[in-house]
Parts: C-alpha cells; sequence; structure tokens
C-alpha cells in the first residue's frame, strides 16, 4: 500500500555503487556456467505441473522465488502448496559460478537496477518461477488443521508451472471486491489464522512503512510505503515454511537457522512505560505483538510509539549447528524456531538450508559439501547484510537530499517526532549531545534528525538547515 510519494529529480546511484565495492558484472567463466544451466533440460524429478500454481511479487519483479496453491483438505483443515526456486539444479557445488555467489552473498537492490546474487539467465530467467514455463522447484507441502496448526510436512523436488504472475496492489484490489483466483482463495483465511497463532506464541511484527525510492519517467519518487492485508498474509506462508524447515533441522540436529533473542524484559517495561504517555493502550497481560497488531502509524503518537518498538527487535543472525543443538534457537519476532529457505534466488543461506532439509527429510546423508558450508554463511551472511542495508538506506538519504537541496532555511509545519535522544554534556573528553531526535514529515516523506527541545509523539514546526546530496545528509533544527 503506497501511502505517500513525491517526485526527486534525476539521480546519479552510481557513486554509491562504488562506494559499496558492487561488482559490475559476472566473471567469464561464472556467467558462462550460469548460461550453460539456463539451457539445460529440466532435472528428471516429480511432475507437479498439473498443480495451478501462480507468483505474487511486487508488479516489478522478475526474480520470482516462491508460487502458491491453497486448498481446504478433505474432513477440514488446509494444505498449502509453496513452490521455492530450486536453485542448486542450477548452481554446481564446488563450481565458479557458486565461488562468485559466496563473494555477492545475497542480492542488492538500487533503485537503478539489483546487483544480482545469480546472473540474470538465472535469477531473471530459468530458474525464476515465471509463467507459461517448466521450472525445477523444491515444493514444500504442508498440511494444517482447521485452527492453522501444522500436521504434516513434504519438501520434495519437482517440475512446476505457474500460471500468473500477480502483484500485490491487484491482489489487494481483487480481494477487496472478493474475487481473489482460485489458487489463492484462501489466503485472507489461512493468513488470518497464522497471524493469530503467531500473536498467541508471542511473534512481533512492527506495522512500520518503509522509505522506497523508485523511477518516474526521467526521475524517481520517494514513496513511504506499508504493507497492506494481503502482503501481510503472503508472508504468513513464507514464515510457515520457515518454521516447518526448522523444525526438520532441529530433529536432525543439523542446518541453518535464522535465530534472534526473545526481547528483554526490562526493555519491554520501557515500552510498556512509554506507552500511556503516548496514548497506546496496553491490557494488562497483552503481549508486546498484541499491542502492536493493528496500530494507525499514521497517527504520530503511535508512529513514535512504534518506532520505540524496533528497539526489542535486536540481534538477528544466522545460526549454524552439527550435532549440537544451538543453545538459543528462536528467532524472536517469530516467536518460534525459523530458518530462511524461501528465497534462495535472493539468499545464499536459503539454498544450503533447503539441501539440508531436503537430506533429512529423505534420510539420507547431508552433503559434504552443504555441510561444510554451513559454519561458514553467518559471517558471509551478516557482512552481505550490512551491504545490502547501506544501500538501501543510502538510496532513499541521497534521494532525501537531492529533493530537499534547494529548500534549505524553509520551514515545514507539523513533523511528527518519532525518537528522541538523551542530551549529554561535554565532559571527560567527550563531546556534548545537544538535545535532539528524530522527524518525520509528510510532505515530502523524509525521515532525519532534528535538534532541539522535542517532545515524543506530538508534531512539531521544523527548519530545514541542511541537504547535502554530496553527504547524504539532511538536518533540521526545531523552528
Amino acid at each position: 500500500m503506497v501511502i505517500r510519494r513525491v517526485l526527486a529529480p534525476r539521480i546519479d546511484f552510481g557513486a554509491l555503487r562504488r562506494e559499496l565495492g558492487l561488482p559490475e558484472s559476472f566473471p567469464a567463466a561464472a556467467q558462462r556456467e550460469a548460461d550453460a544451466a539456463a539451457a539445460a533440460p529440466p532435472p528428471a524429478v516429480a511432475d507437479r505441473t498439473d498443480i495451478p500454481f501462480v507468483t505474487v511479487d511486487p508488479a516489478t519483479s522478475r526474480d520470482l522465488d516462491q508460487a502458491m496453491h491453497l486448498t481446504r483438505r478433505p474432513g477440514g483443515g488446509y494444505r498449502v502448496r509453496y513452490a521455492i526456486a530450486d536453485v542448486l539444479t542450477h548452481v554446481r557445488l564446488g563450481g565458479d559460478l557458486e565461488a562468485e555467489t559466496w563473494r555477492r552473498g545475497q542480492t542488492v537492490y538500487l533503485p537503478d537496477g539489483n546487483v544480482p546474487l545469480h546472473p540474470h539467465t538465472l535469477s531473471e530467467g530459468a530458474a525464476s518461477l515465471l509463467p507459461d514455463a517448466d521450472r525445477a522447484a523444491v515444493l514444500w507441502t504442508v498440511d494444517l488443521d482447521a485452527d492453522g496448526g501444522t500436521v504434516a510436512v513434504t519438501p520434495e523436488r519437482a517440475i512446476v508451472r505457474s500460471r500468473a504472475k500477480l502483484d500485490y496492489g491487484g491482489v489487494q484490489r481483487d480481494a477487496d471486491a472478493g474475487r481473489l483466483p482460485e489458487p489463492i482463495a484462501l489466503l485472507p483465511e489461512i493468513g488470518a489464522l497464522l497471524t493469530a497463532r503467531g500473536l498467541s506464541r508471542g511473534a512481533i511484527n512492527l506495522p512500520l512503512p518503509e522509505q522506497d525510492v523508485e523511477p518516474d519517467g526521467d526521475g524517481w519518487r520517494l514513496v513511504l510505503r506499508g504493507p497492506g492485508p494481503m502482503e501481510e498474509h503472503n508472508a504468513q506462508i513464507s514464515l510457515l515454511t520457515g518454521m516447518a524447515a526448522a523444525d526438520i533441522m532441529l530433529a536432525g540436529r543439523i542446518g541453518l537457522l535464522r535465530t534472534m533473542p526473545r526481547p528483554r524484559p526490562e526493555a519491554v517495561e520501557r515500552l510498556r512505560l512509554a506507552a500511556g504517555p503516548l496514548g497506546v493502550s496496553w491490557p494488562d497481560g497483552t503481549a508486546v505483538g498484541q499491542v502492536l497488531d493493528g496500530l494507525d502509524t499514521s497517527q504520530p503518537w503511535v508512529a513514535a510509539f512504534v518506532d520505540q518498538a524496533a528497539e526489542l527487535m535486536r540481534g538477528a543472525a544466522y545460526t549454524a549447528f552439527d550435532g549440537e543443538l544451538p543453545e538459543q534457537p528462536e528467532h524472536g519476532g517469530v516467536g518460534a524456531a525459523y530458518a530462511h529457505v524461501t528465497a534462495p534466488l535472493r539468499r545464499l543461506a536459503d539454498r544450503y538450508a533447503t539441501e539440508v532439509c531436503l537430506a533429512l527429510h529423505e534420510g539420507r546423508e547431508v552433503p559434504e559439501q552443504v555441510r561444510a558450508a554451513l559454519p561458514k554463511l553467518p559471517e558471509v551472511m551478516a557482512a552481505t547484510d550490512r551491504t545490502a542495508g547501506a544501500a538501501t538506506r543510502g538510496a532513499v538519504e541521497l534521494a532525501e537530499a537531492v529533493l530537499l537541496a534547494h529548500r534549505v532555511g524553509e520551514t515545514f509545519e507539523a513533523a511528527a517526532v518519532l525518537d528522541v535522544d538523551e542530551p549529554r554534556p561535554a565532559g571527560n573528553g567527550r563531546p556534548g549531545r545537544p538535545p535532539g531526535g528524530t522527524i518525520a514529515l509528510d510532505e515530502p516523506p523524509v525521515r532525519a534528525r532534528c535538534t532541539g527541545e522535542l517532545p515524543l509523539g506530538e508534531r512539531v514546526r521544523v527548519r530545514l538547515t541542511v541537504a547535502d546530496p554530496a553527504q547524504r545528509r539532511v538536518a533540521f533544527e526545531r523552528a
């Protein structure tokens, strides 16, 4: 769901690419390997092309990792079929292409084009679950009871065929009109059940809109977007699959989990104390996730509360194990053990976690090259997560600075105060920190630092003092 958008002039993201050391192309040997894999015949595995899968992604995406088909089970409950692009069918272990994907770690997205984990001949071609084409996939079949509880899980290699490439906006409009296509007609029902189960086990979902930069003719638009209900339901299917994968790996005592500690009690208590002054209801006995569920972040005091809640979501990591189970196997945001297996075109880790699950389910040994990869993946994924995050932030910060460069000195009405710093006097060789915090403008949708006495969760007048595209920096002061 797009909340606000503002047009920005032409922007050159080349300097950001160079600063982050992003590669411009694939080595010739890796590209040849990808091209040969793209031209190879499909593997001899189970034929599931009779299942009418569909994909649901952003409208412009072509690296389609997932396809879905949902049905009711005879006697009650649901069957979720989730087909995931089978990357290891195309990427040979020990080859030049595998080595290059380890250097990249994940796809990095920038407004002027992505820096893909795999060459486009695979990521947007032969490995992508594009419609009307037979594709190699790992098909997860997850049976649920009438309350959304998992009763059976089967991963298998298969050939699938997507019938349609759907996008979030169109799917949301179809859902609102009551005309969802048959393969995903049950998505709102199943998604709501899975969300409720997540909240009951302590899952936390932060309903924060995200800033993004999109092409718009000869320029760019700065967009503030929050996920719509159908996007949230779709995410629940991915979470369901990731939890099923984690359970398989924990039972087999080998794998790669996505972990995060549960929020510390003192952090939850600080957030609880902030709720009252910010006008957010927190009834006794209500978990954090339940308080956050359904909040309207268009209200400044609610947006400030959710921003404070982001402090609870710290310490996410990849945790590899082999033999001895991890001391802390859960992901605090999911409220359960969870693994990344649903985006192998875009994330390196998913490829190897999937292979572990297939081997364990089939009762065979995990391939030695896969086993050897597991302990190396956390460091690689952490480093590339930082690069991908820097690319996203840098692109938004550059767009903000370009958009506002001609408006330095201008006063903006009603900026929402999202966060407030603790002022600090200078001393012991340490510089002081003046009063200030983080504010968010409505128009244009900019979030930046602001100096001055700021009342958390309220709106204030602010003056733009800095808008420097070279430094990608924007700053305000309270007017």
